[in-house]
This record gives C-alpha cells, sequence and structure tokens, in this order.
C-alpha cells in the first residue's frame, strides 16, 4: 500500500482553513462556494445495488430512490456530506507542467478521499490502495478513448495531459471504485512540495519507526528527531521497493507523521495568521485543484471546527500478491461497501 500522500491530505485541509481564515466574512462567498461544490460531482449518490433489498412493505411510495438495505436496516446517503480526492503524484519536479497525450501525465501514487460530515461534524480520510485492480480508461496519444483495461488504480493519472485532465480521468476512475461516490473537487500535490510544507509548519517531531539510514543518517530506528527539510520527504517517501510489504511499513511511518504534523500546522497557524498564505503561495506550482477561493471560504468553519482522529482514517481491506513485475492488490468488496455505508450513509428509523 503506497501512502506516501498521507502529508498530502493534511497539508491541503489545512490550507483550505489557512486561506479561508481571510475570507470568513464574506456569506455570498460561502453561499455560492457549496452551490458550487455541488454542481462538480458528475453523480449525485453512490450506486448501490446488490444491497438495495426491499421488503413487501418498503415497496412504497416511501422508499426514496437513495435508500438501501445492508445487515437488516435500512440507510439512507447523507446528501450533506462533502468529499474530495487528493493526490501525491509521483513527480519530483519543481512545478506541475502540461504534458503531452499519452501516460506521462504522473501516477497517483497516493490516493485518499476526504470527507466532511457537516451533520456530524466529523472529518473522515479513506485511504486507497495505489495498487488497487479496477477499471482504467486508455487514451491514445492523441487522446482519443481507446478501451478499458483492468490495471493499478494510480496508473489512471498517467493517462491525459498531467493537469486538469489527468485529474478528471483519477477520479472517474475512484468514483467508479466506490459505486459512483459524488466527488466534489480535487487537489493533486508533486512530491517536491514535501520539504517546503514541512518546515514552513516548523517541522515535525517523530519517534523513528524503522531503520531509514540508507536515505538520511539521521534517520534512526527509535531516534526522536525533529524532522526537517529532505528529511521528511525520505520519512514519508522513501522504501525499499525490493522488500516485499514495504509500503506497509512506510504506511504507519505515514499514520504517525499525519498526527505530528497536524499538531504543528494547527500551532503555527496560531503563532502566525500568514502561515497559510505562505504556505499556498511556496506551493502554488506544485499543485493543480479545482477548488476555488470562494469554496474554501464555505469549507473553513468545517475545517476549523470539525474532530478528526486516528479512528477517523479508514483504510480498504484487501489481499495482495505479486504479478511478474507489479504487486497488485484485490479489494475485499464487503469491506469496501461496509465502508460506504459507514461513512456516507445515516441509518433510517421507523422503517418495516
Amino acid at each position: 500500500m503506497s501512502g506516501k500522500g498521507k502529508v498530502f491530505l493534511i497539508v491541503w485541509a489545512m490550507l483550505m482553513t489557512f486561506v479561508a481564515g481571510g475570507l470568513a466574512g464574506f456569506e455570498a462567498l460561502r453561499l455560492l462556494g457549496k452551490s458550487n461544490l455541488d454542481s462538480k460531482s458528475a453523480t449525485t449518490a453512490p450506486v448501490m445495488d446488490q444491497a438495495t433489498e426491499q421488503t413487501e412493505g418498503e415497496k412504497s411510495k416511501e422508499w426514496e430512490s437513495d435508500w438501501v438495505r445492508y445487515g437488516g436496516s435500512v440507510y439512507d446517503y447523507n446528501e450533506d456530506i462533502i468529499t474530495f480526492l487528493i493526490m501525491g503524484i509521483d513527480k519530483d519536479d519543481e512545478v506541475v507542467t502540461k504534458v503531452k497525450e499519452g501516460t506521462d501525465g504522473g501516477q497517483a501514487d497516493a490516493l485518499f478521499l476526504l470527507v466532511l460530515n457537516p451533520r456530524d461534524e466529523s472529518i473522515k480520510v479513506i485511504g486507497i490502495n495505489r495498487n488497487t485492480m479496477t477499471d482504467v480508461d486508455v487514451y491514445d496519444e492523441y487522446g482519443r478513448y481507446m478501451t478499458t483495461v483492468k490495471a493499478q488504480i494510480a496508473t489512471q493519472h498517467g493517462f491525459g495531459n498531467g493537469v486538469e485532465e489527468s485529474c478528471e480521468y483519477q477520479v472517474k476512475a475512484v468514483s467508479q471504485l466506490f459505486y459512483q461516490l459524488p466527488i466534489h473537487g480535487y487537489a493533486a500535490i508533486n512530491m517536491s512540495a514535501i520539504p517546503i510544507i514541512n518546515d514552513l509548519v516548523g517541522g515535525v517531531d517523530v519517534t523513528v519507526l524503522e531503520d531509514l539510514t540508507k536515505w538520511d543518517k539521521k534517520l534512526v530506528e527509535g531516534e526522536e528527531v525533529h524532522l526537517e527539510g529532505d528529511e521528511a520527504f525520505h520519512y514519508v517517501k522513501s522504501r525499499d521497493i525490493k522488500l516485499y510489504g514495504s509500503s506497509d511499513k512506510r504506511l504507519e511511518r505515514q499514520r504517525q507523521y499525519l498526527n505530528s504534523f497536524i499538531k504543528a500546522a494547527r500551532a503555527a497557524s496560531v503563532e502566525n495568521n500568514n502561515a497559510a498564505i505562505t504556505i499556498f503561495n511556496e506551493i502554488r506550482d506544485k499543485m493543480v485543484t479545482n477548488i476555488t477561493a470562494d469554496e474554501v471560504t464555505y469549507l473553513a468553519p468545517y475545517m476549523n471546527s470539525f474532530s478528526f482522529d486516528a479512528t477517523d482514517f479508514k483504510m480498504i481491506k484487501g489481499t495482495n500478491q505479486k504479478n511478474g513485475e507489479y504487486e497488485e492488490f484485490t479489494v475485499d468488496e464487503d469491506d469496501l461497501y461496509k465502508t460506504i455505508i459507514d461513512v456516507f450513509y445515516e441509518k433510517v428509523n421507523n422503517v418495516d
């Protein structure tokens, strides 16, 4: 499981909070932002056919189109939820650049769904294994659709122009994997942004979980380290690809770094109201996003006050195997389905 984009996920969320801080008074922008977010999703609710098994008593005018039956209960899709796809792109380029049509758009080695739920005031994150085998659309060098194949989901971003087009392809692939889940926006960030973001929040404290001295002599297992610059880059990114399962160890580092980064980012925002603006300006050329200022303003109160802890980070279960040179991850469909119900649906009471 490639987890190297978790830092991107939290950074992006914090950026929305920081940047919106200076705009939060503009209620008109907030209303416009909500409208824009709703319009960006290609779907209105997941298509959960396999669980929609109505009893005779439920087959009436009261049954809603987005209700599903699961585990003996009826659930309703929460239309107030706002979902974003966060992508960590496997490119170390200093700036994001448009490329020719083909397969040079860069793979989305980190994929995470950021889920904001206004009803219970919570934030949840769903991690998607970059090797998840799913439907991937193939395009030729002229951008023409050719066919759809089963491949690692991270490869979908490689098709297209490396900027908005590639992001839109990736959003579609993830939405389809999650039963046509509505996705309201995206952010794709190049790996070269990690050291900059880390240092702009004053660095991050960790206890090194495994020996990483191959990449940085300071990263000795068991040592307490204040990560700065490239140290952060190696801590969240590096792994020995020759070792099977090395991505799982990296995932644990990502979880640890994530919690420490949140603390550092919040402290930085308290000490310096302009910290987020500085971060945004520094990484602007390393990021592709379709989130606008008015949408950021609408989201600001959520990002400032909603709860989030380690238990709110979900990982879809599955099995991993090596097929030739590459690893393939097969999603546990039951766990995927249950996760969608748990995160995006609410139980409907008083339904026989």
